[in-house]
């Protein structure tokens, strides 16, 4: 029988500073892919974490596993959010207790503008993210708030992703490859917004191929390789550990 984690203690952490993200001992399959393989570790109120590894490592799978998407398939294991288990939820409940996962493709609403991207997405009445404050955090969306979402440039359709994501007044941030196609100036730029975002309170999980710019970013990292955690420590650490970086993350 399963058994609840115990929040008192971080992993890897001082065990002063109580985890607020709790996953512990998930295993998942796509198919007859045995894809995470007992993944378990915790994140800090606040806090930014790096989920690295090559590609295959079952990062995705370990993102979509807390967000309680359908696939893949979950055997084992629970999620806890501040206490709230989200293993025993359905996706849509697992959202309104606090999850907001921005997927790598970003899912645009065709036909609708940004503020109706955006509208579609806040909760009634907003709580934390008012419009006006999504457009204070994201000056570029403010001057295409009339504009057709799926017409933006790639970077600006990641920001109205981070932005859709927040407008649900969400408590944890799950990013898939928020840099990926996007020019060095732009990742600049959505680097300082998650800063931002750090500020406000809300923990944050990215996932990223460019493992140096979230390394940079993060003040955590865990690696995965074929589904099992082989490093969770500071994100220090990873970038000057040399022999850590090219056995796990080729670079």
């Amino acid at each position: 029988m399963n058994v609840k984690p115990d929040f008192s203690k971080g992993h890897n952490l001082a065990e002063t500073a109580p985890a607020y993200l709790s996953v512990w001992d998930i295993h998942a399959y796509y198919g007859e892919s045995y894809i995470v393989q007992g993944v378990s570790f915790n994140v800090h109120e606040g806090e930014i974490l790096a989920l690295l590894g090559r590609n295959g490592a079952g990062k995705t799978s370990t993102l979509r596993a807390i967000a309680r998407l359908d696939s893949p398939q979950i055997t084992h294991g629970e999620v806890w959010l501040d206490h709230q288990p989200l293993h025993l939820m359905k996706s849509y409940e697992a959202a309104t207790a606090g999850i907001g996962l921005v997927p790598e493709d970003r899912r645009i609403i065709p036909g609708l503008t940004v503020e109706e991207n955006l509208q579609l997405a806040q909760i009634a009445p907003p709580i934390g993210w008012s419009l006006e404050r999504l457009y204070d955090l994201f000056p570029r969306l403010r001057e295409r708030r009339k504009q057709e979402g799926v017409t933006l440039s790639g970077g600006e359709q990641q920001m109205l992703s981070i932005a859709r994501a927040l407008a649900r007044d969400i408590k944890v941030l799950l990013l898939d490859e928020p840099y990926e196609g996007l020019a060095p100036v732009i990742v600049d730029e959505i680097e300082r917004t998650l800063r931002l975002i750090k500020e406000q309170g809300i923990t944050t999980v990215i996932v990223e191929q460019n493992a140096v710019r979230a390394l940079e970013l993060a003040d955590r990292a865990v690696i995965l390789d074929t589904g099992s955690i082989v490093f969770d420590g500071s994100a220090s650490e990873v970038l000057e550990n040399e022999s850590l970086r090219a056995e796990y993350l080729a670079i």
